[in-house]
């Protein structure tokens, strides 16, 4: 292990805005207290609030992931082309290029789309970053053309430059299992083009458990964390400085709610807050 030790790999959390209740200010307060790095989120749609944001962010000494949605929403719109879904992607670098995003994350394209539009689609992205000059990595999302291990297999394979968002979560709802054991060469070919991890812990019936810290979902965190470990081991091998992740449950859906009263099973920033520092635990044990 002195060799890790000597390389000095550094990891940086960030706190997402899904989901946050509250102005930007507190949501900066809570990255800080909670020993964050940054924030992950759209840019303001306005020119003022870009500037309010970026002064927030500098004042906090906090770094900026940008995120990008296309097609719409978070949920596509299944009538977008291809081609509004890139100019959805262009439009939303050039709202975040004046935060100086440390780089682009992304919801990008559609499941129904077939594979030859896929790569025709991802190697538009690729371009898009060519032309930026910023890293734009895409999320392994539901209703995305990542939705699947297989297929964004056979997409990295066809499109060499494409960087992914690992968010694992997703693919263990899909497939109902915790996918990333079946097969160890799959785990390692993601991790050789994971740029960012979005640390969620999903599990057979859904993308994100009620509650990481319940011991009925001891196994679903001790399997993603053994997932991001194999990436933190490939992005170390390939002499990165740095390796960013976002503890990133959420609402919407995703955050399981008492029947009738409507009450959430968890409070979600304690949630994240706990997965960063576990984050930080188990980065210093890989180390």
């Amino acid at each position: 292990m002195p060799l890790r030790r000597e390389i000095g790999m550094k990891l940086l959390i960030y706190k997402p805005l899904w989901g946050h209740v509250g102005d930007l200010a507190e949501a900066i307060e809570q990255a800080c207290a909670a020993g964050f790095d940054g924030i992950e989120g759209p840019a303001p749609a306005d020119v003022g609030g870009r500037a309010d944001f970026a002064s927030a962010l500098a004042g906090a000494g906090l770094g900026y992931l940008a995120e990008v949605t296309t097609g719409g929403g978070y949920v596509p719109d299944p009538a977008a082309t291809p081609t509004q879904h890139l100019d959805d992607l262009r439009r939303g670098i050039e709202r975040s290029l004046p935060l100086a995003p440390r780089f682009i994350n992304t919801q990008a394209g559609l499941d129904a789309w077939d594979f030859a539009t896929l790569v025709s689609f991802f190697e538009g992205v690729v371009a898009l970053e060519a032309e930026f000059g910023i890293p734009i990595s895409v999320e392994t999302h539901r209703s995305r053309p990542t939705f699947h291990p297989w297929i964004t297999r056979d997409l990295i394979r066809a499109v060499p430059g494409l960087r992914l968002t690992c968010d694992f979560s997703h693919w263990c709802c899909v497939t109902e299992r915790l996918v990333m054991d079946d097969d160890p060469a799959l785990l390692a070919e993601f991790g050789a083009r994971c740029h960012h991890i979005h640390a969620r812990v999903g599990y057979d019936q859904g993308p994100q458990v009620p509650d990481p810290r319940a011991p009925e979902y001891a196994t679903a965190v001790s399997r993603h964390r053994a997932w991001w470990t194999a990436i933190w081991r490939s992005r170390l091998e390939a002499g990165c400085e740095a390796v960013t992740c976002t503890p990133e449950f959420g609402p919407d859906g995703y955050l399981h709610l008492e029947p009738f009263t409507g009450r959430p099973m968890a409070d979600l920033w304690e949630v994240n807050a706990w997965m960063g520092a576990r984050l930080r635990e188990w980065f210093d044990d890989f180390r």
